[in-house]
């Protein structure tokens, strides 16, 4: 252990504490510098010099807020030309409205009084600290994975089984596989019948009665010609569309049946 000067070490190299500086320890003038002031933009650093020292934003003393100004972008122009060429221009706007004030003012040819020259940059300053101030309302508005978090609950729930809905081809197709199997059983006893729709919804009514799932082809009578099957057919579109039927099947491509519809109590 080296032999302590003061007593107390000024820093640690590797674990062991060191007592004095290296001679030949070189220390960058920039090295600790620090910027104290951060700015999104010339227009934000002209608005700060402005606030901070109470200017009245639409009677602008030029002559020291671009003296200010300057004085900071000297600064920046040292470590960051890039930068430092936005607040050029900005400076240069500065000294242009500033030499402007210093002539005469010329009126306009109706004789009104000409414009302030510094009225372009007020409109700028003031259209620039509203949206600086509605950014910062919003900022300090609740931010969803900054200031809270989204709460998540899981619930189990019993699945209950839900069929496949039939839809209209599958309907057409088993209605064309019934006219099929009918033309199977055709007579040339002629009659004339007067067939009812709602009596046949009756029927249909009648036949689920009871019933928890009857096959769709069951429901028809093939014997009785295609008239009948017919009217039965229109029969059940009606009820299914009253929605006093459903018609469901266990998965795709299966026989179709027909129940009467569930009302909850």
């Amino acid at each position: 252990m080296p032999q302590a000067i003061d007593g107390i070490a000024v820093a640690r190299l590797y674990g062991e504490p060191l007592f004095r500086l290296p001679t030949d320890l070189y220390i960058p003038p920039d090295a600790l510098e620090v910027f104290l002031e951060a700015f999104q933009g010339p227009l934000d650093l002209l608005l700060y010099l402005i606030r901070k020292q109470n200017f009245n934003i639409l009677d602008i003393p030029m002559a020291d807020v671009t003296r200010q100004y300057l004085q900071y972008v000297d600064q920046i122009r040292k470590h960051n030309l890039e930068l430092a060429a936005d607040y050029l221009l900005m400076a240069a706007m500065l000294i242009e409205i500033k030499s402007r004030m210093l002539l005469p003012p010329k009126k306009t040819d109706d004789g009104a009084e000409p414009e302030d020259p510094r009225a372009e940059l007020v409109r700028r300053l003031l259209e620039y600290e509203q949206m600086k101030l509605a950014a910062a309302r919003l900022d300090a508005l609740p931010q969803l994975g900054r200031d809270f978090l989204r709460a998540q609950v899981t619930v189990e729930q019993s699945l209950t089984p839900r069929f496949p809905d039939v839809s209209v081809d599958e309907l057409r197709e088993a209605w064309a596989d019934i006219l099929k199997r009918a033309k199977l059983h055709q007579h040339h006893k002629i009659s004339r019948e007067q067939l009812s729709v709602r009596e046949y919804m009756t029927v249909v009514l009648k036949r689920l009665q009871g019933e928890r799932f009857v096959e769709f082809q069951d429901l028809f009578d093939v014997t009785r010609g295609a008239p009948v099957m017919v009217v039965t057919f229109i029969a059940m579109l009606e009820l299914a569309r009253e929605r006093l039927l459903e018609l469901t099947q266990a998965e795709a491509f299966a026989p179709i049946y027909v129940r009467l519809a569930y009302t909850p109590a």
